[in-house]
């Protein structure tokens, strides 16, 4: 419960972040509103065909009596309408990181360097960047897509269908949208989609609290637009907890025997199980 705690408190903070930070916001708008008009114009179609592409694929039910017909076509057309925006939500953040992939890599290092210490750079030009987020986010799309297929088929099942399907859609969706964002600096310390997913794991809680609430609050139109910098931001900060970047300094031994001979308490060194330090209180 404490890293679900404390994945929403890194969202937050990223917001926070950037409110501060205001032309950070601003310039962040853009690729979010061009992937928008995108995606829009997609979902409106997906809305006005997903009925014909039920029939098409169910013409065993042409001779089906009322009501039975329309029951099954029609929640046939909200499950691919469903699997359509469970698509949306995942590769929105990845076309719009590539689309702003050179502002999210300086609002990310800015980030880095508010929060002390160096920014790491990858050293890359712009267009090996764009190919190794473009890949990278493809094969991400791979998973998800697979992971789609399974969630519709298991949307069969009654009542489980209904209730427990859904909510590990919105899990696997957290997952690997937390995965896009978080992939801006991650990327940046030279760290493989393979490496990159094994480290999520070790927080998948962590995650989840980050990327859960990131996708319901994705639903809603325009949020996503006006989320997306903070997201970045907040991804950031979880990033150097994930690293173990903000942990305390190992305590120095000679420093430890001076305090204890002027009778000096020493404050505690280290961070949380596991490795890694809390998220810190305030964010600069």
């Amino acid at each position: 419960m404490r890293d679900l705690a404390g994945g929403f408190g890194y969202l937050l903070a990223g917001q926070r972040w950037v409110l501060r930070h205001g032309r950070w916001l601003g310039f962040g708008l853009l690729p979010g509103l061009v992937s928008l008009v995108l995606y829009a114009g997609a979902l409106v179609g997906l809305g006005y065909g997903a009925d014909d592409l039920t029939a098409w694929a169910t013409p065993f039910a042409d001779g089906w009596s009322s009501p039975w017909l329309g029951l099954f076509r029609g929640f046939l057309t909200g499950l691919v309408f469903c699997l359509g925006l469970f698509v949306a939500v995942i590769t929105f953040t990845a076309v719009t990181l590539l689309i702003g992939q050179p502002f999210y890599e300086s609002l990310s290092e800015q980030v880095d360097r508010s929060e002390g210490g160096d920014a790491p750079e990858s050293g890359l030009p712009l267009w090996r960047e764009l190919w190794i987020s473009a890949r990278d986010s493809l094969k991400v799309l791979v998973r998800v897509l697979l992971y789609g297929v399974l969630l519709f088929a298991l949307g069969f099942i009654p009542v489980i269908g209904q209730t427990v399907i859904p909510a590990i859609g919105f899990c696997v969706s957290g997952f690997f949208l937390a995965e896009e964002l978080t992939a801006v600096a991650l990327q940046r310390r030279e760290v493989e989609l393979a490496d990159r997913l094994v480290l999520l794991r070790s927080r998948r809680m962590l995650v989840l609290g980050f990327g859960v609430p990131l996708v319901l609050a994705f639903l809603v139109p325009l949020v996503a637009v006006f989320l997306m910098p903070g997201a970045v931001a907040g991804a950031t900060l979880m990033v150097r907890d994930l690293t173990g970047e903000d942990e305390a300094p190992a305590a120095d031994p000679k420093t430890d025997t001076a305090a204890a001979a002027s009778g000096g308490a020493q404050a505690p060194a280290g961070g949380a199980a596991g490795g890694f330090g809390p998220p810190p209180p305030t964010y600069s």
